[in-house]
């Protein structure tokens, strides 16, 4: 495994985002400098992570989890860091899920040994790549998605290539996106998978996100529907796979209590089945998509630990801030900040202020009075009152809305302690 020494040994400079103008600092002695954003320590705009909330949010998770009977393989392409992914394993993770191959090399090359490529990975050419990255790390357990006899010839491939016998496929179900549609489809998944050398049945695995709509009510019937099909179909690979351990898999961020509720009974009355959610950004939580979902959550009954119900909305805490300074008051009702597309994510919903700064001293209920308004690629536009004090320099802290696509626009994140002073340098890996 990569150590945290190695982590620590990258240097960065001025070339990364949120570092100062210092050159070849290595990111072992970020947290000796004792920055904090919130004086205008960093080059803004940052991005950074609350270290206790992120602790938090993931220990909470773990422990509902273990209450709930099921295993989490935290989605890596949410954060792209192995320093996290392996902080979620070592707290009780099962595995990490990657969706794609390169995913899959940086997680390898950085000690991970339990993978579940939540996706298919093409055709045969993608197969030959996928033997050449397996063939170098034979002790790694290698679970994969298909959804056609296609996308099994290709995982066939890789374990051909690898000299492997033993890569476990997933019969993917879908709606919305991939994913086998019938029960033709399904069949044809199962037939090729036992055709296959060096292939075998691992279970079934679907992804509830696909299906979801803007209505409470649709989307609930649409997720009871995809669960039954998803169930079905694990009762046609149990037949094919009698007697082998088996893993009934879905995403599980906003809806974790719904796949648990119904997958759950299925691996009990099945006894040799794991049910392993992918959850990823709800470790991260946020001001937008995630704060809604643990709402809904809450209106379906909220999270139950140990016996006691907890309210999930207040449970689960953002840990990403986007820090930005005040660049302009061209107009009085308007203010350009120093962000934009190119720093934070926009997909499902704009960021929202959280504080406003001066010289380090909180403006208070200043933020309240903040709007943004739209974004373009380095400037957001800000809404607000005709009057208001906030002035060119004022620093702003903004909760984001999805972590993944706010995430994957950093190579550095920085983590921050309770006082708000970084920690460390958290690098990214998106390629």
């Amino acid at each position: 495994m990569q150590s945290s020494s190695r982590w620590g040994a990258r240097r960065l400079s001025a070339t990364t985002r949120g570092i100062p103008l210092v050159d070849g600092l290595a990111t072992a002695e970020i947290g000796s400098q004792r920055w904090q954003p919130a004086r205008g320590d960093l080059a803004l705009p940052a991005l950074t992570l609350d270290e206790a909330a992120f602790g938090a949010n993931r220990d909470l998770f773990l422990r509902w989890c273990s209450g709930a009977g099921v295993a989490v393989a935290p989605h890596a392409k949410t954060p792209m860091s192995p320093e996290l992914a392996l902080s979620l394993r070592e707290a009780g993770a099962w595995g990490t899920t990657v969706a794609n191959i390169q995913q899959a090399a940086v997680l390898l090359a950085h000690g991970e040994r339990r993978l579940l490529l939540a996706n298919e990975i093409g055709g045969l050419a993608a197969g030959r790549r996928l033997g050449a990255l397996l063939s170098a790390y034979p002790d790694v357990e290698f679970h994969a998605f298909a959804d056609s006899p296609a996308a099994v010839a290709s995982l066939a491939e890789a374990a051909h290539l690898s000299g492997r016998g033993d890569i476990s496929v997933l019969v993917e179900l879908g709606a919305g996106r991939a994913g086998a549609r019938d029960r033709a489809a399904i069949e044809a998944v199962i037939a090729a998978v036992l055709a296959s050398k060096g292939l075998s049945l691992g279970g079934v695995a679907t992804y509830e996100g696909a299906v979801a709509t803007p209505d409470t009510e649709e989307t609930a019937f649409a997720i009871a529907k995809l669960m039954e099909r998803t169930i079905e179909a694990f009762t046609l690979v149990r037949s094919a796979a009698a007697g082998r351990p088996l893993i009934l898999s879905a995403g599980g961020s906003a809806y974790f209590d719904v796949v648990a509720a119904a997958l759950v009974p299925v691996a009990r009355r099945d006894g040799n089945t794991r049910v392993v959610l992918r959850s990823g950004a709800l470790f991260f939580a946020d001001h937008g998509i995630y704060a809604r979902a643990f709402a809904e959550v809450d209106r379906r009954g909220g999270l139950v630990i140990d016996g006691v119900r907890r309210c999930a909305a207040q449970s689960f805490r953002p840990a990403l801030t986007l820090w930005a300074e005040v660049l302009s008051r061209p107009e009085a009702r308007l203010a350009i900040c120093g962000f934009g597309m190119r720093d934070a994510s926009f997909d499902q919903g704009l960021p929202v202020p959280l504080r406003v700064l001066r010289d380090g001293v909180e403006q208070r209920d200043l933020a309240k009075t903040l709007t943004v308004t739209r974004l373009n690629d380095q400037q957001a536009f800000v809404g607000l009152p005709e009057d208001s004090p906030l002035a060119v320099g004022d620093i702003i802290a903004f909760g984001i809305s999805h972590p993944c696509t706010c995430l994957d626009r950093w190579r550095v994140i920085y983590g921050l302690d309770a006082d708000g002073t970084v920690t460390r340098a958290l690098t990214t890996q998106f390629g």
